[in-house]
């Protein structure tokens, strides 16, 4: 049925006047002390795109442009792109930050224009009941806490009983976002959580290290970006904190975030959300992107964790507006139609395979109510002496007693604050 669809709507497009591109803006941000981890996000972002281009002509028939706006990670500046780009056609932002999603979505929902925030943002938004415009598929932070939580049970028998984990957190919107669920699961679980704050940017984190050395704790999970994250490992190694101990989130978990620290980043632990490994289709962008001199960067992050985070986002993105096209019968989709084609998706392990990025993330399928996805996530670990992160686990499910209890309760409170009637999914 979905290549008929595809075929009939090919057919169509080849008889119909010359169209305007499909227009999928990059907030970027590759100055500043986070643009270790901007730059190769948006490189695979942006690449995917042109080899979709390049390679097939676009999606259905349309060439896709992505106009980059820089935001140094900023929120004002996030604001000013959203509204220098937003009349360009845009058909989706991905804003890679939590500071400027949270101004974004009264902004996209009054403009009709979504907003994918994939494993970032305000997580509530996995209510796609109240939050109609803004998705954060594949997993939210609360997914990730959970996540991590559930490993450590796995590690420790079943029990985190009388022990003791830090929380080191970027003291921002960002950081702060998984501290009630790992409250609620220390209540229930019967560990001690020691919450340390990092201000903005980041590198003065001596006070929060002398206190985990005091602390002795078990475990210590970094919620961090950029510049913080090269600091913490190497203030851990100085400190001779064990590595297989420290686990930072999937923001935490790229190559430059341990490198810097040499040998000492060993046995480094990460949360990811895609998988590790050469992909198929990375051959593809070299030939068709990087070799043709088309990449949006050097060519350096390709294969990458961010670059092929930056990449997944972009296949979600194409993916979602080949559906719109098929739902709606066009191939010049508007943001409306797009974000349909979002609420509609359907990533399945055949058709990852079939666009090259087999079991690149799990499979799912996203609908009314659930703007979120499964919200699964791997566990990776640092070889320090092959210089490559290693895969530990396969993908493991959060505790969803715990965390849709949480999302219902949040995205209630936004839609009585903001006089929301929610849209009665019933899935």
């Amino acid at each position: 049925m979905k290549k008929l669809a595809t075929l009939a709507l090919a057919g169509l497009m080849a008889a119909g006047p010359a169209m305007a591109d499909l227009v999928f803006p990059s907030l970027s941000y590759r100055t500043g002390p986070y643009a270790a981890g901007g730059i190769p996000f948006a490189d695979g972002y942006a690449d995917y795109f042109t080899l979709l281009n390049q390679r097939d002509g676009g999606i259905g028939g349309v060439m896709t442009s992505v106009p980059e706006c820089e935001t140094a990670y900023n929120t004002e500046r996030g604001v000013e792109c959203y509204e220098a780009t937003r009349g360009e056609g845009a058909l989706v932002y991905q804003p890679l930050s939590t500071g400027i999603t949270y101004q974004l979505i009264p902004r996209v929902t009054a403009d009709g224009i979504p907003l994918h925030t994939m494993g970032y943002g305000r997580t509530s938004a996995a209510n796609g009941d109240v939050f109609e415009w803004v998705f954060n598929y594949p997993a939210n932070y609360w997914d990730g806490a959970s996540v991590i939580i559930n490993y450590l049970l796995d590690q420790n028998e079943g029990s985190l009983d009388g022990q003791k984990i830090v929380l080191l957190y970027h003291n921002s919107a960002y950081g702060r976002e998984p501290i009630r669920t790992l409250e609620i699961l220390s209540e229930q679980l019967g560990f001690e959580l020691v919450q340390l704050a990092v201000d903005h940017p980041g590198q003065e984190q001596g006070n929060q290290w002398l206190t985990i050395r005091r602390e002795r704790p078990d475990y210590v999970i970094m919620w961090g970006w950029g510049v913080m994250n090269q600091v913490a490992v190497q203030e851990a190694a100085n400190i001779r904190f064990p590595m297989d101990h420290f686990i930072g989130n999937w923001w935490a978990g790229a190559e430059h975030d341990v490198i810097p620290a040499g040998d000492g980043a060993d046995g480094y632990l990460a949360l990811n959300m895609n998988v590790l490994g050469d992909l198929p289709v990375f051959a593809e962008i070299q030939q068709h992107v990087i070799d043709a001199g088309l990449a949006a960067g050097d060519g350096s992050n390709l294969g990458s964790v961010l670059y092929t985070r930056g990449m997944y986002a972009a296949m979600l993105a194409a993916e979602a507006a080949r559906t719109a096209q098929e739902i709606h019968g066009v191939a010049q989709i508007d943001a409306a139609m797009m974000r349909d084609g979002m609420e509609a998706l359907s990533i399945t392990d055949e058709r990852m395979a079939e666009l090259g990025m087999p079991g690149v993330g799990p499979a799912f399928d996203v609908t009314c109510g659930n703007h979120g996805g499964p919200g699964m996530g791997r566990i990776q670990q640092w070889d320090a002496s092959a210089q490559e992160w290693v895969t530990l686990t396969d993908f493991i499910a959060p505790d969803d007693s715990v965390t849709q209890p949480l999302i219902e309760e949040d995205s209630a409170a936004f839609a009585a604050e903001n006089g929301i009637e929610p849209r009665g999914c019933t899935e």
